[in-house]
């Protein structure tokens, strides 16, 4: 028997509200994003509501991931070649 859930259909645009559940952030946060530019969404008719296509977000936190990867190898390369400085010691 299989999980009536695993032929649902997947949604592929969403509202800001459903986007702001995935990522774990406020409506007006997320809408900040797409303001700036950061989240690519498509507004829905000349006054319509915001939409966000589900391949967008996913990229979106790629790129998180990405961005956050980066950093992270940056700090270590950064303080990697940092000697230690020993004051009062002759």
């Amino acid at each position: 028997m299989t999980d009536p859930a695993s032929h649902a259909p997947t949604m592929r645009f969403l509202t800001l509200s459903d986007a702001a559940e995935v990522l774990n952030l406020t409506v007006h946060e997320v809408s900040a994003l797409v303001s700036s530019g950061e989240l690519p969404a498509l507004r829905m008719g000349a006054n319509g509501p915001w939409r966000i296509e589900d391949s967008a977000l996913e990229s979106f936190i790629d790129a998180r991931y990405e961005e956050a990867r980066r950093e992270a190898r940056w700090n270590q390369a950064d303080f990697a070649n940092v000697t230690e400085l020993a004051f009062g010691v002759d």
